[in-house]
């Protein structure tokens, strides 16, 4: 069955208000999970995680909540347009607001490998070690620069300075990791321009709806 303008419309909308709530959910999860005790499995993606910018996502989650609301008049109440422009004004500063917040994280993967040495560094000898045990390797550069943390991955400096550093593996990992989130930030932009365009398409829509209207009125028929 072919959508209607209208129908194009709501199932975008909606489509654009779930990706607020993808958007809230991950920020809050993210949020909780990177206060919890390391472990192998998770030590490297909560250090990733903690370099998103969490509270400027749920900030961006709130403004898709409080945009699709205003669609809600619009969804109401046929032949409005006031209400469509608005929410299109909104839908623009969205996009903005998601776009900036992919190419903060894409302008963080340009300099993943200094980035991950800063955060080395600060990280205590415990997680250290957790990152040499996932990673198998010894150090950050290599097994004395920064030293490596004696554990089952480096038992020894001699089997330390066989093994690779930390660095290769972990940037690898890193930019894997951050590229999915970057697109998916880009992902949600997409369904920002596509309601920006089914919101055009509804407007134009209801325009010459209301001009037929006002014709037929001056005809004497009145509104359809």
């Amino acid at each position: 069955m072919q959508l209607t303008t209208f129908g194009t419309y709501v199932v975008v909308d909606l489509l654009f208000a779930a990706c607020g709530g993808l958007l809230l959910i991950f920020a809050l999860v993210t949020q909780s999970q990177i206060t919890q005790t390391p472990t192998i499995d998770n030590v490297a993606t909560d250090l990733l995680l903690n370099m998103c910018p969490l509270t400027a996502a749920i900030a961006n989650a709130v403004f898709v909540f409080v945009t699709f609301l205003v669609s809600v008049p619009a969804m109401v109440m046929p032949m409005t347009r006031g209400w469509l422009k608005f929410q299109g004004f909104l839908v623009v500063v969205s996009a903005l607001f998601t776009m900036i917040l992919g190419l903060t994280i894409w302008f963080d993967t340009l300099k993943t490998r200094s980035n991950l040495s800063n955060i080395w560094n600060q990280q205590p000898a415990s997680t250290q070690s957790l990152l040499q045990q996932k990673f198998n390797c010894c150090g950050y550069m290599n097994s004395t620069s920064p030293a490596f943390v004696t554990d089952s991955a480096c038992p020894s400096a001699l089997t330390a300075a066989a093994n690779i550093g930390c660095v290769t593996p972990f940037v690898t990992f890193a930019n894997n990791f951050l590229d999915i989130i970057f697109t998916g930030a880009f992902g949600i932009v997409g369904v920002d321009v596509a309601l920006i365009l089914s919101t055009a398409m509804l407007l134009k829509d209801r325009k010459e709806k209301e001009r037929y209207r006002h014709i037929d009125e001056k005809q004497g028929v009145g509104a359809f």
